[in-house]
């Protein structure tokens, strides 16, 4: 495996920006907090023999990554709402490999991670781009030249462009490769021109001089709804949100317990200090009405806030909630999978979730989350038919 160790995560920066900026937040305000996460398999993908032994290779070589003195300088001088004691931990934070666990039984693969809530936040995301990754290598399933992944990627932010809207990369998650996503960015923020504002992989956004996008994920929510209850989760997830980067990050996910309650309790002060919303499941032309009116609702003109699209968009999709949008609300799009892995294989279709949460002083509880998509719904099945229940969800 040690041609591969070396291409898989040249950075412990090669992760998306909202795990930091959510690890930032879970050090100031949960630092005894544990969480556990599962890998869940939704497209019923058969792994080759050995995999499991190949991925624990390469996460016990995580544990090498560290902090560079100049990628900390990047990150003081580039997000200053980041404490520096924070960035003082991530130079010693080191992974451990101990926190996850591997299993292949035929062709099922089975990854658990456990452990405090501040550590484990972070494997995620590479967690996946690695399964993905290793899974081409050996399947010995050949992506496209080089040459034609740019080609590509100039092509779609050119089109892009012409429709007037700002894109960012979402894309780490089920990359093709660490070798593909850097051509990607590289293509997009050399064609871009203003088009292209960002990706939410901060080493590549270090590496090709561009802005480091991503505020939180679900996994906020969850926590919050294991640590406080189902219904003060969104309002006190936005609250200590609030608390650690008072203004700045201003970004909302809506869809964690359905956008319906989520907008029942983004107040007129959240509303006005958050500068938009994130859609991710769901109708998102629907979301847009909803979104509009909400802020009309709360005598906000919804042209001086953004809604974040990051639904499995593609170019027909963006064209369609653009020509809806325009002139109603701000818009900007998060576009992933089909930036990092349209280069001629079947994307994996993974994930990996929070399954339980233990916050401070209390047992181990089940998360859920309740998208707006009924298929999307993820957790233990009697969780979510308590949160249904206590929230008034149909």
């Amino acid at each position: 495996m040690k041609e591969t160790e070396t291409t898989f995560l040249p950075s412990l920066l090669d992760n998306d920006f909202y795990k930091f900026t959510m690890q930032h937040g879970v050090i100031k305000l949960f630092p005894h907090a544990k969480a556990k996460y599962q890998f869940i398999n939704r497209g019923k993908h058969l792994f080759p023999e050995g995999f499991a032994t190949a991925l624990q290779n390469a996460v016990n070589s995580m544990a090498n990554l560290r902090l560079t003195a100049n990628e900390k300088q990047y990150l003081a001088a580039t997000c200053p709402y980041l404490d520096p004691t924070y960035l003082d931990f991530l130079q010693g934070y080191r992974y451990n490999p101990d926190e996850v666990k591997i299993e292949q039984h035929g062709t099922d693969l089975s990854v658990n991670v456990e452990g405090l809530w501040y550590r484990t936040i972070l494997w995620e995301v590479p967690l996946m781009a690695m399964i993905c990754e290793l899974y081409y290598q050996l399947k010995h399933l050949q992506h496209i030249s080089n040459e034609e992944i740019t080609a590509i990627n100039k092509e779609k932010i050119e089109k892009y462009g012409l429709l007037g809207v700002t894109i960012a990369e979402f894309g780490t998650r089920r990359r093709h490769s660490y070798a593909v996503h850097s051509l990607v960015v590289e293509a997009l923020k050399e064609y871009g021109g203003n088009t292209f504002v960002g990706t939410s992989n901060v080493h590549l956004a270090m590496k090709y001089n561009t802005k480091p996008i991503g505020t939180h994920a679900h996994e906020w929510f969850m926590f919050h709804a294991a640590k406080y209850g189902f219904k003060m989760a969104n309002s006190l997830g936005l609250e200590h949100w609030t608390n650690v980067y008072r203004g700045d990050l201003g970004i909302a996910l809506s869809d964690t317990y359905t956008t319906d309650i989520f907008f029942e309790q983004f107040d007129k002060k959240f509303s006005k200090l958050f500068d938009g919303v994130r859609h991710d499941s769901g109708d998102p032309v629907v979301f847009a009405e909803k979104t509009i009116a909400h802020y009309k609702s709360m005598g906000i003109d919804p042209m001086s806030k953004t809604i974040i699209f990051s639904d499995a968009l593609n170019y027909d999709k963006v064209a369609h909630i653009t020509e809806f949008c325009r002139g109603k609300i701000g818009m900007s799009f998060g576009i992933g999978t089909n930036f990092t892995n349209d280069v001629g294989v079947t994307p994996l279709n993974i994930v990996i979730k929070m399954t339980e949460a233990f916050p401070e002083n209390q047992p181990w509880i089940p998360v859920v989350k309740l998208s707006d998509e009924r298929g999307k719904y993820t957790g233990d099945q009697k969780m979510i038919h308590l949160a249904k229940e206590i929230l008034e969800i149909k």
